[in-house]
């Protein structure tokens, strides 16, 4: 059983991935109370946000858990209860492989003033962690091309181009 609280059980977490994080820091699953220790403002330093309110992070959060193959991974910062990174796993079942199953890696972000501290490449190890304990065959992530040296320094191996369309009032969220 998952706590209403976090997003899923941080038994999943693999423990020599969470051995690698400074001390005065945690890496979790994501809690319904991150809405009040930044996690907006964290996740706006990668791109635009919107005015989430927390009665709409709450229901989202909710939608999240009660689907059950969103895993957001934080890593907060105990001495300032404050999130400096995070990154998303999102598990696709497919019919393709024998009705497999593909994570979607997405979300990475580091906090202004966090970076250097190896966060990013924590969170990525950690997702993929996630990834093969949930039985997918493969993990995909899209980048910027400024980002892919970062990747593949994560074992990642740039496979393609990303496509994409963006819904006309897109721009306004």
């Amino acid at each position: 059983m998952v706590s209403s609280n976090a997003l899923f059980e941080n038994s999943i977490l693999g423990m020599s991935v969470r051995a690698q994080i400074p001390e005065n820091h945690v890496l979790r699953a994501l809690e319904l109370t991150d809405f009040n220790k930044g996690y907006m403002d964290c996740l706006a330093n990668l791109t635009i946000t919107g005015d989430v309110t927390s009665q709409m992070f709450a229901e989202s959060f909710e939608e999240m858990q009660r689907a059950g193959c969103y895993f957001v991974i934080v890593i907060e910062d105990l001495k300032t209860s404050t999130i400096v990174a995070s990154g998303t796993l999102v598990v696709e079942q497919k019919f393709l492989r024998g009705c497999g199953r593909v994570g979607h890696i997405e979300d990475i972000v580091v906090a202004k003033g966090q970076q250097g501290k190896r966060f990013g490449f924590t969170v990525i190890k950690q997702l993929l962690e996630i990834a093969t304990a949930t039985g997918c065959y493969k993990s995909i992530l899209d980048c910027s091309e400024e980002n892919v040296s970062f990747y593949e320094k994560c074992g990642l191996e740039n496979k393609g181009i990303q496509m994409a369309v963006y819904a006309p009032d897109a721009a306004k969220k």
